[in-house]
């Protein structure tokens, strides 16, 4: 399966609304029961980023698709588990 999105480099407060826009149009024309985004180029990012894929999650799940994410940063895990949201995300 190929990663439909890759998260970009930043992902901070700033950039979350844009960057949720985007991937909302991104994986809209989907098809199949799981989408997988690669958030292996995240370097610059806080809680938004797991904010962000939690509502493309959301988005997804509405349709009757989950949500597959790779290449999770090792921090962008510690604080998907400080948030206790691992089911939410699955990787």
């Amino acid at each position: 399966m190929n990663p439909v999105a890759r998260l970009p480099e930043r992902l901070t407060l700033h950039e979350a609304a844009a960057t949720l826009q985007s991937f909302q149009s991104a994986v809209a024309s989907r098809a199949g029961p799981v989408v997988q985004v690669d958030a292996s180029a995240l370097r610059h990012f806080d809680s938004s980023a797991v904010a962000v894929l939690l509502e493309i999650g959301r988005d997804l799940q509405q349709r009757g698709q989950s949500l597959q994410v790779v290449g999770l940063p090792r921090r962008l895990r510690d604080l998907v588990a400080l948030y206790g949201v691992e089911s939410l995300l699955p990787a």
